[in-house]
Protein backbone atom coordinates (compact mmCIF):
# COMPACT_ATOMS: atom_id res chain seq x y z
CA UNK A 1 0.00 0.00 0.00
CA UNK A 2 3.23 2.53 0.91
CA UNK A 3 4.10 2.39 -3.06
CA UNK A 4 0.39 2.78 -4.16
CA UNK A 5 0.93 5.97 -1.92
CA UNK A 6 3.72 7.25 -3.37
CA UNK A 7 2.69 7.05 -6.74
CA UNK A 8 0.35 9.41 -6.14
CA UNK A 9 1.61 12.04 -4.02
CA UNK A 10 4.56 12.67 -6.60
CA UNK A 11 2.34 13.39 -9.37
CA UNK A 12 0.12 16.17 -6.68
CA UNK A 13 3.46 17.44 -5.26
CA UNK A 14 4.86 18.07 -8.56
CA UNK A 15 1.41 19.63 -10.30
CA UNK A 16 1.24 21.71 -6.88
CA UNK A 17 4.97 23.13 -7.65
CA UNK A 18 4.34 23.53 -11.31
CA UNK A 19 1.58 25.83 -10.38
CA UNK A 20 3.54 27.77 -7.83
CA UNK A 21 6.57 28.22 -10.64
CA UNK A 22 4.20 29.72 -13.05
CA UNK A 23 2.33 32.41 -11.18
CA UNK A 24 6.08 33.90 -9.78
CA UNK A 25 7.27 33.62 -13.94
CA UNK A 26 3.43 35.25 -14.58
CA UNK A 27 4.65 38.09 -11.51
CA UNK A 28 7.96 38.33 -13.01
CA UNK A 29 6.58 38.93 -16.33
CA UNK A 30 4.32 41.34 -15.24
CA UNK A 31 6.61 43.53 -13.55
CA UNK A 32 8.96 43.47 -16.34
CA UNK A 33 5.52 44.76 -18.66
CA UNK A 34 5.00 47.32 -16.11
CA UNK A 35 8.25 48.95 -15.93
CA UNK A 36 8.91 48.94 -19.29
CA UNK A 37 5.00 49.97 -21.24
CA UNK A 38 2.49 50.57 -18.62
CA UNK A 39 3.43 54.10 -18.38
CA UNK A 40 2.67 54.04 -22.43
CA UNK A 41 -0.40 52.34 -22.02
CA UNK A 42 -1.86 54.23 -19.09
CA UNK A 43 -1.54 57.59 -20.63
CA UNK A 44 -2.89 56.51 -23.80
CA UNK A 45 -5.60 55.04 -21.73
CA UNK A 46 -5.94 58.40 -20.20
CA UNK A 47 -5.95 60.70 -23.90
CA UNK A 48 -9.23 57.96 -24.63
CA UNK A 49 -10.99 58.61 -21.60
CA UNK A 50 -10.62 62.51 -22.03
CA UNK A 51 -11.53 62.53 -25.77
CA UNK A 52 -14.39 60.26 -25.03
CA UNK A 53 -15.50 62.24 -21.96
CA UNK A 54 -15.47 65.79 -23.89
CA UNK A 55 -17.38 64.10 -26.95
CA UNK A 56 -20.16 62.76 -24.00
CA UNK A 57 -20.35 65.98 -22.76
CA UNK A 58 -20.30 68.00 -25.91
CA UNK A 59 -23.44 65.34 -26.75
CA UNK A 60 -25.32 65.96 -23.72
CA UNK A 61 -25.09 69.67 -24.26
CA UNK A 62 -26.47 69.17 -27.71
CA UNK A 63 -29.12 66.97 -26.19
CA UNK A 64 -29.97 69.37 -23.36
CA UNK A 65 -30.69 72.31 -26.05
CA UNK A 66 -32.32 70.18 -28.88
CA UNK A 67 -34.68 69.37 -25.75
CA UNK A 68 -35.74 72.85 -24.42
CA UNK A 69 -36.21 73.93 -28.43
CA UNK A 70 -38.59 70.66 -28.89
CA UNK A 71 -40.64 71.74 -25.56
CA UNK A 72 -40.60 75.78 -26.13
CA UNK A 73 -42.47 74.39 -30.09
CA UNK A 74 -44.74 72.42 -28.59
CA UNK A 75 -45.90 74.41 -25.97
CA UNK A 76 -46.19 77.38 -28.86
CA UNK A 77 -48.06 75.25 -30.74
CA UNK A 78 -50.46 74.15 -27.89
CA UNK A 79 -50.79 77.65 -27.09
CA UNK A 80 -51.86 78.42 -30.98
CA UNK A 81 -54.65 75.87 -31.14
CA UNK A 82 -56.03 76.76 -28.34
CA UNK A 83 -56.20 80.04 -29.17
CA UNK A 84 -57.83 79.66 -32.58
CA UNK A 85 -59.77 76.75 -32.43
CA UNK A 86 -62.81 77.98 -31.16
CA UNK A 87 -62.54 79.89 -34.63
CA UNK A 88 -62.29 77.17 -37.01
CA UNK A 89 -65.56 76.18 -38.56
CA UNK A 90 -66.05 72.55 -38.90
CA UNK A 91 -67.68 70.88 -42.34
CA UNK A 92 -70.82 69.58 -41.97
CA UNK A 93 -69.26 66.03 -41.67
CA UNK A 94 -67.76 66.52 -38.64
CA UNK A 95 -70.45 69.00 -36.75
CA UNK A 96 -72.28 66.65 -34.64
CA UNK A 97 -76.15 66.78 -35.43
CA UNK A 98 -77.86 69.12 -33.17
CA UNK A 99 -80.06 67.61 -30.27
CA UNK A 100 -83.65 67.59 -30.09
CA UNK A 101 -85.03 70.57 -27.56
CA UNK A 102 -86.09 67.89 -24.56
CA UNK A 103 -89.89 67.49 -24.36
CA UNK A 104 -91.54 68.92 -20.83
CA UNK A 105 -93.06 65.40 -18.88
CA UNK A 106 -96.85 65.44 -18.51
CA UNK A 107 -98.78 65.45 -14.83
CA UNK A 108 -99.51 62.28 -14.20
CA UNK A 109 -102.07 61.18 -11.42
CA UNK A 110 -100.46 59.38 -8.51
CA UNK A 111 -102.00 56.52 -7.25
CA UNK A 112 -101.40 54.88 -3.76
CA UNK A 113 -99.81 51.47 -4.23
CA UNK A 114 -102.60 48.46 -3.51
CA UNK A 115 -102.50 47.19 -0.46
CA UNK A 116 -101.77 43.17 -0.67
CA UNK A 117 -104.95 41.13 0.29
CA UNK A 118 -104.45 38.10 2.32
CA UNK A 119 -106.08 35.00 1.23
CA UNK A 120 -107.43 32.67 4.10
CA UNK A 121 -105.99 29.25 4.76
CA UNK A 122 -107.92 25.85 3.73
CA UNK A 123 -108.01 23.50 5.52
CA UNK A 124 -107.35 20.19 4.70
CA UNK A 125 -110.01 18.23 5.45
CA UNK A 126 -113.51 19.65 4.73
CA UNK A 127 -115.86 19.65 7.61
CA UNK A 128 -119.31 19.45 6.05
CA UNK A 129 -122.35 17.10 7.55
Amino acid sequence: MRAYEVRIANPMINASRQVWLASLGAAVVTRDWAQSEAGNVFRSLVKVGDRLESTITVANTVWQRARIAVRKTADNAVTLVQSNLPNVKLPAMFVAPAKAAPTKKRATKRTTAAKPVKRARRSKGRTTK
